[in-house]
């Protein structure tokens, strides 16, 4: 690693040149936490081991990427490798409520004014 030049491994070779990992999708969103797994870790790479101290405390897949330097699509590979492992569990984000009604809103408007 060079601080001017940056990485000296090229991003595909991070991923074996997979663009994308058939398991799970990860929104940017996504969050990634450990599973506490105590599985022989002499198999993964650098960047893997730092994805799993990001992940300790949970993280999602946008701030994993955005700490470890590397683009998007090449930290959802490899988190998809360490699901696989069973090293990480991803949990999709929440769903969000719908909005209310204009009818709805219409009538709190109103009340409010005859206050």
């Amino acid at each position: 690693m060079d601080e001017e030049a940056g990485s000296l491994v090229r991003p595909y070779t991070l991923t074996g040149g997979r663009a994308r990992h058939s398991g799970v999708k990860l929104d940017l969103i996504t969050m990634v936490t450990t599973t506490g797994s105590r599985r022989d870790l002499s198999g993964i790479g650098p960047e893997q081991r730092r994805i799993l101290d990001l992940a300790r405390g949970g993280a999602s897949v946008a701030d994993i990427a955005s700490d470890i330097d590397l683009p998007l699509g090449v930290v959802r590979v490899l988190i998809g490798d360490l699901l696989d492992l069973g090293l990480v569990e991803a949990r999709a984000p929440g769903k969000v409520a719908p909005l209310p009604s204009e009818r709805i809103l219409k009538e709190v408007i109103n009340g409010l004014r005859a206050l």
